[in-house]
């Protein structure tokens, strides 16, 4: 398994808190909240369709296992998620490894009161030439 050497996710040795064969779990530095886990590959994946079936598998696997842990504890429930921007550029809120984001949430929480009640102005109604649209381009051609 290939290391890349200034990639800090490949490097993590005491941080990781859990991990299973191919994946691994710790909290993220900086994070959004307490309890803000990263679900990341052992091996250096930038591109999400490059995982394996077993490293799906087993991100999962672990991302289900925090989810248990988190939920009722430091929330009601988790946002999860997974951004790919090769457009940005790697700094501290940016690593070129492929990571899942475990954020715990509940009801007007701090991400809510800070941010995302001003999110619902971005949302608009599907229109049929849209759907028409991407229904098209996932064709199998």
């Amino acid at each position: 398994m290939a290391k890349i050497t200034d990639c800090p996710f490949c490097n993590l040795n005491e941080r990781v808190l859990k991990e299973n064969k191919t994946a691994q779990a710790f909290l993220s530095n900086p994070r959004k909240v307490p309890g803000h886990f990263l679900v990341t590959p052992k091996r250096h994946v930038e591109k999400p369709w490059e995982l394996t079936k077993n490293e799906v598998q087993d991100i999962f696997e672990l991302i289900a296992f925090l989810e248990q842990k988190l939920v009722g504890k430091l929330g009601d429930g988790v946002d999860i998620r997974v951004n790919y921007r090769p457009y940005r550029p790697q700094g501290n809120l940016k690593v070129n490894h492929l990571k899942f984001h475990i954020i715990p949430r509940y009801e007007n929480d701090y991400l809510f009161q800070v941010s995302e009640q001003y999110e619902k102005d971005l949302f608009t109604e599907l229109d049929r030439g849209e759907l028409a649209e991407f229904a098209k381009l996932l064709k199998d051609n």
